[in-house]
């Protein structure tokens, strides 16, 4: 559960890297070059992607184009910060899908996504456990039909009567009825 943020290397990207993770978001950071900032994506399969357009502004237009057709990140909300006024117009109809944020708005709907990727990620958690379950489940069910057993409910087992404590014997009888004698001794007797 990511987000990942493309941004030339420039003095200022740590503080706006530092600004984005304070709203509780794993921000990843990396330049927008292909095919790296691609086969990050690919990789971290973010929960959405924010793209800085304070240095090259074309290139970063490409690159979010590129983001917001390709299969593996269409469905990833797109984020735009930084669009120069001479290109809003541009990127509004080539990314109509993408806003054009500042980076406290950002900050504001980043930390909602991360709560909504955090009960997503909860869900199908708990879906795995439930999948995982059932199938051992139907996996010893099988192996006892194949082994012929029927699965027959338990009955109920019934609470056994208490028992009176057993009567002890004296020590001095149970010492010697418990004595052999010695095979010497009925050898002389006959």
């Amino acid at each position: 559960m990511s987000v990942l943020y493309l941004h030339f290397n420039s003095p200022e990207r740590g503080g706006r890297t530092q600004k984005l993770a304070r709203s509780g978001a794993h921000v990843v950071v990396t330049e927008p070059r292909w095919p790296g900032f691609f086969e990050l994506a690919k990789k971290e399969k973010p929960y959405a992607i924010a793209v800085d357009f304070s240095h090259a502004p074309s290139h970063a237009l490409e690159t979010a184009d590129y983001l917001a057709k390709a299969r593996e990140t269409r469905e990833v909300p797109l984020f735009l910060l930084r669009v120069p006024d001479d290109r809003v117009e541009i990127v509004k109809k080539r990314l109509p899908q993408a806003p054009i944020m500042l980076e406290p708005e950002l900050a504001v709907v980043l930390a909602e996504k991360e709560k909504e990727a955090q009960a997503r990620a909860q869900e199908k958690k708990e879906a795995a456990a439930l999948a995982r379950k059932s199938a051992r489940a139907k996996k010893a069910a099988t192996a006892a039909a194949a082994a012929g057993v029927s699965k027959i409910p338990a009955k109920p087992k019934k609470a056994a009567p208490a028992k009176a404590p057993a009567k002890k014997k004296p020590a001095s009888k149970a010492k010697a009825s418990s004595k052999k004698k010695p095979a010497r001794a009925i050898a002389k007797k006959k």
